[in-house]
């Protein structure tokens, strides 16, 4: 057994059934995907749009290829074809954008509101407030081809758990405000991506469905 396949086993032992694993492949070598593949892995994250276009395009096609990292409007054309999730919606400019090109390739692209729990400044990001303001507007109201499934957030890089702990619940709890004002009735919003290879067993004991691990499966990055 190779180690990313070993790395893979261990990681699974450790989170629920519920809990879907991205593997975050960025800047990881084709054959370090693969060998995840074989042993049973099928959802990846990327976080740089050319670099996802290409490994789509080489890898086998039942990959779940999720766009994770900042995603600006001049590059959604390039994954719209294909990706599964995208994670970092900010603005009502680029759902905008995510529903004219899903149109365009006959489809429907699910994407997660990105907010800003983490005190870094660094980090993209709504408030509760702006989330509403999206979700009220005519032109969302509108859209046919962009479907809003969950929320996603980044806690602070920090050593300091309780401040985690409480980002995530900051994070779950916008998430079951969003749940009850706009999507009770909508059985489709129901992720929360959350976590990482650092604190992903916080984020999940604090309500994470979904957690992005990349130096644990694939070791550091080289």
């Amino acid at each position: 057994m190779g180690i990313i396949e070993s790395n893979l086993q261990a990681i699974r032992k450790e989170i629920p059934a519920s809990v879907t694993l991205v593997a975050v492949s960025k800047t990881k070598p084709k054959e370090d995907i693969l060998e995840a593949y074989e042993a049973g892995q099928r959802v990846f994250g990327e976080n740089r749009v050319p670099e996802l276009a290409d490994k789509s395009e080489q890898l086998p096609k039942d990959i779940e290829w999720h766009m994770i990292g900042h995603l600006q409007r001049n590059k959604v054309k390039y994954i719209a074809p294909f990706v599964s999730l995208i994670h970092a919606v900010d603005s009502l400019r680029l759902l905008a954008e995510i529903n004219k090109e899903a149109e365009k390739n006959n489809r429907t692209i699910k994407a997660l509101l990105q907010f800003h729990i983490a005190q870094e400044e660094t980090k993209f990001g709504l408030d509760l407030e702006e989330a509403r303001q999206l979700l009220r507007s005519e032109e969302y109201l509108a859209m046919e081809h962009a479907e809003i499934v969950g929320v996603m957030g980044m806690a602070t890089f920090t050593d300091n758990e309780k401040q985690v702990r409480d980002e995530f619940r900051t994070l779950k709890s916008i998430f079951e405000t969003l749940k009850s004002e706009f999507f009770l009735n909508n059985d489709s919003f129901k992720e929360i991506s959350m976590g990482m290879s650092g604190d992903y067993q916080i984020a999940i004991e604090e309500g994470s469905t979904m957690v992005r691990i990349g130096s644990s499966i694939f070791g550091s990055r080289g």
